[in-house]
């Protein structure tokens, strides 16, 4: 056993119950490294590998938070051998990586790539897996600890989760561990949801499930948990006496050129409001929870989400859209039934807005509306907290004409931070009262800069800790929200169209304006 004390120091002389300070759990000045493990990838040709995963590990160990033991495995039909694996790993690394290229680090995290050649319902291939697994803990040290990422369609989940099953993989020797990450979408209504779910735990146990949300691991998210609950500021504030209303936009100014096999009869709303959306949500209205372990944060959000129902009737409530062509960015697009892969029949909406309702003490009678939608204005995901409208007796309207409501907005990207929007008064002899902004900017406040969404994940991942990862109930409980506007939509005809560059259709704005609100321009 390890001694914790001091070389020269006998145990005898120190105090009763001191501890080493350096190995506190706690101490901000060590970074919590993940243990011996191997990660395998399937769907290693996929752009969400390439773009996002393996650039993700590589950062990871230029930060110095993998071990050196660390191996990746690659899964899929190519006949490749280690080295071309490891060349399509470098490729992705050059071009997508955010910290700089250390030839050191490239070296040894190469050491431990493999690559399994084999489809997924053969049982030689998996068999072949399972062997390259157990070579890698004996010669490199990966410890009998695995994560599974299924980085490929939802309908081939049952299927490898099977094939891990029987090959043994998902059942791992005590002391040891099996994790499975899952992408987004989770089902496709509350049906296949809870049947996914039920394939899934059927293999792996819930805690050993990860479904990765990547909004989930971006600083400005969690920071609004830190905004709300370390500060006496705003909770006083953070309630329907106050808040007007919240809105929550995610828009992209991409279209859909060449992605219609995957998006083609998902549409926006299953493709971001069921996750990324609805979990802003709950992490804006939630409670504050006993402490930030998974558990209380996941009991949380539950509740929220238990008590949100979409408010009625659907038609004045709801709005659903399909991008035209258009001017963006100073050039002529095509609308989407234009798009390749796209039928000119096709029903997918590519922007969709709903109006929801929280029903509990805090939020009884604040509407939350969301909003997402492709070939937008620009780019922009933020969380908008709209303050009521002071009473303004002092003033006559001639002073306050250019003022609007307080504003509270997280900037979740792409420039991430928050703005504070209130009124100041103009100067100069009159009282006008004029809206101004007070500005927090990531880039400008912290000289560190913020890892990418799924750097924070993955390690959390190898490192067993779920907090930032949505459970089968969130899941489930999404899906029995959306599900009926989703249901009023298939019945009642073809998305509005909207003008490519615009902030959607008419219909949107008139869900608003139907109660004297209008959505705020990010």
């Amino acid at each position: 056993m390890t001694s914790t004390t001091t070389p020269g120091i006998t145990a005898a002389a120190l105090p009763a119950g001191w501890h080493n300070p350096l190995r506190d759990k706690r101490d901000k000045r060590m970074p919590r490294i993940a243990g011996p493990c191997s990660v395998v990838i399937f769907g290693v040709t996929g752009d969400l590998a390439r773009k996002k995963l393996m650039p993700a590990i590589y950062d990871l160990a230029n930060r110095g938070l993998l071990p050196p033991s660390f191996s990746l495995v690659g899964f899929a039909r190519r006949d490749w051998a280690d080295q071309d694996f490891g060349k399509i790993v470098y490729d992705a690394v050059q071009q997508h990586a955010r910290t700089p290229f250390r030839q050191e680090v490239w070296d040894r995290l190469a050491e431990g790539f493999r690559f399994v050649q084999g489809s997924f319902d053969d049982d030689a291939s998996f068999a072949a897996l399972a062997e390259t697994l157990a070579t890698l803990d004996s010669q490199r040290g990966t410890g009998g600890n695995h994560a599974f990422y299924l980085s490929i369609p939802p309908k081939a989940f049952p299927v490898v989760c099977e094939q891990l099953r029987k090959s043994g993989l998902a059942d791992p020797k005590e002391g040891h561990w099996s994790r499975v990450v899952i992408e987004k979408p989770f089902g496709n209504d509350l049906h296949s949801a809870v049947e996914l779910n039920k394939v899934v735990n059927s293999v792996f146990p819930e805690e050993s499930v990860f479904r990765i949300d990547h909004y989930l691991g971006k600083e400005t998210v969690q920071n609004i948990l830190a905004l709300r609950f370390a500060n006496e500021l705003y909770e006083p504030i953070w309630n329907s006496h106050y808040v007007d209303s919240v809105q929550i936009t995610m828009a992209e100014d991409i279209g859909l050129g060449g992605r219609a096999g995957y998006y083609d009869g998902i549409g926006a709303a299953r493709d971001v409001i069921q996750n990324h959306l609805l979990q802003l949500l709950a992490l804006t209205a939630m409670e504050e929870p006993v402490n930030f372990g998974p558990e209380e944060v996941k009991a949380e959000k539950i509740k929220v989400l238990a008590a949100t129902r979409l408010a009625e009737p659907l038609d004045l409530t709801t709005s659903r859209g399909q991008y035209a062509a258009g001017w963006q960015g100073g050039e002529k697009v095509v609308g989407l039934l234009d798009e390749d892969g796209f039928s000119t029949t096709s029903t997918t909406e590519t922007f969709a807005a709903i109006a929801l309702e929280v029903d509990n003490r805090r939020w009884a009678g604040v509407p939350f509306y969301l909003r997402t939608g492709k070939r937008l204005g620009r780019r922009v995901t933020e969380i908008a907290l709209m303050f009521k409208r002071a009473p303004h007796l002092p003033f006559d309207a001639t002073m306050t004409e250019e003022l609007g409501q307080n504003a509270l907005v997280f900037r979740v990207q792409p420039d991430e931070g928050i703005t504070l929007r209130f009124g100041s008064k103009v100067p100069g002899n009159a009282m006008e009262v004029r809206d101004v902004n007070m500005d927090f900017s990531y880039g400008s406040a912290f000289a560190e800069d913020s890892p990418e969404a799924y750097e924070r994940l993955i390690l959390d991942v190898l490192l067993g800790e779920p907090s930032l990862f949505p459970v089968a109930a969130e899941v489930e409980l999404s899906w029995r929200i959306l599900d009926p506007a989703l249901d009023y939509w298939a019945a009642h005809g073809k998305p509005d169209s909207y003008e490519s560059g615009t902030w959607g259709p008419d219909s949107a704005f008139e869900m608003l304006a139907r109660s004297g609100r209008t959505w705020r321009r990010p």
